[in-house]
């Protein structure tokens, strides 16, 4: 009798893709309700601890990778993880816009986070399930993937700084003209029953939770960037999955580190956009020299020289401006 665990799904045995999933779910539980079971303000040390207790357990599990799959897999998972977490700094930036323009305090931004970070885990497992039926039945689409990634990182490259116009945002217009939503906060809730205008008591949505749709709105829209960019890794889809739930994971201990310091990264998305162009030059280069996979050595190396260098150049242009 076949051991149901053991049958393959997408080229690994099911116990794989059942077990991952317990792990993120413990990683949660804890975080909620142990380490966050009080809404209280996140300062930089606890935060930088988070960062790095995520970074830990998501190299531990690399290492796992590299024991049972091999030092290329390794690499591979890794080099998608790097790629995951610095573009997801640039959803630190819309998140810390989200966060001023509705004058969320620190006491509940962890909240919105947390469930936020949820919502990404399923969308993410939804579009990455959606890009791997899409490679394995039209190989073809690697290069419409390759095509988007150097026209966003021109695109981002060239871009000028503009100030986001929140207000004017179509999902928020549609949201409040279409739902009951509350003028101030209620505490950390997302709904509160209040009575409307005939003075019957209903559920009303609180400025928490459209922030919550909005954080949600923005990891959808840097999905598109992202979820491509992996693709061009690799299209292995548990090393593809695993790196990019633990780059989500690690994003929101990030945030807390970074958002008092974001305008030190004013050049790092140059870098950003210089790594999209790269990943997505990397087939077209590896056709032209006759290669069947480019490197992935090189990918890591230049991914990890690039993301650095924009990160040193940034904090020594910002170091003297008194501003930051």
């Amino acid at each position: 009798m076949t051991n149901i665990f053991l049958i393959p799904v997408m080229s690994y045995p099911l116990w794989m893709w059942a077990v991952f999933p317990v792990i993120i779910l413990a990683l949660l539980i804890f975080d909620l309700g142990v380490m966050n079971r009080k809404d209280h303000e996140i300062g930089f040390k606890e935060s930088l601890m988070m960062c790095s207790a995520y970074a830990v357990i998501a190299l531990g599990f690399g290492g796992w990778i590299a024991h049972a799959m091999g030092a290329e897999k390794f690499a591979t998972y890794l080099t998608g993880y790097v790629v995951e977490l610095t573009l997801s700094i640039d959803n630190i930036f819309a998140i810390a816009m989200v966060f001023s323009f509705f004058a969320i305090p620190r006491l509940y931004q962890h909240r919105v986070l947390f469930w936020g970070i949820l919502g990404a885990i399923v969308m993410r497992g939804m579009m990455i399930s959606l890009g791997a039926v899409l490679v394995s039945r039209f190989s073809w689409v690697l290069y419409v993937f390759a095509v988007f990634l150097i026209f966003t990182g021109i695109k981002m490259l060239m871009a000028k700084e503009q100030e986001s116009d929140m207000a004017n945002n179509p999902l928020l217009r549609f949201m409040r003209k279409h739902f009951r939503i509350t003028e101030t906060l209620h505490g950390n809730h997302f709904f509160v029953k209040k009575p409307s205008r005939s003075g019957k008591a209903v559920w009303w949505m609180t400025p928490l939770f459209v922030c919550l749709v909005m954080v949600e709105f923005a990891d959808v829209i840097f999905a598109v960037d992202s979820v491509p960019a992996i693709f061009m890794i690799t299209t292995d889809p548990f090393i593809i999955y695993t790196s990019n739930i633990f780059a989500i994971l690690g994003l929101r201990a990030m945030y807390f580190v970074l958002a008092s310091m974001i305008a030190r990264f004013a050049y790092l998305k140059y870098a950003l956009s210089l790594v999209l162009i790269f990943i997505g030059s990397k087939s077209f280069v590896a056709w032209s020299l006759g290669w069947v996979h480019f490197p992935i050595a090189i990918s890591l190396s230049v991914t990890v020289l690039l993301l650095g260098g924009g990160i040193v150049v940034s904090l020594v242009k910002t170091r003297k401006n008194p501003s930051y």
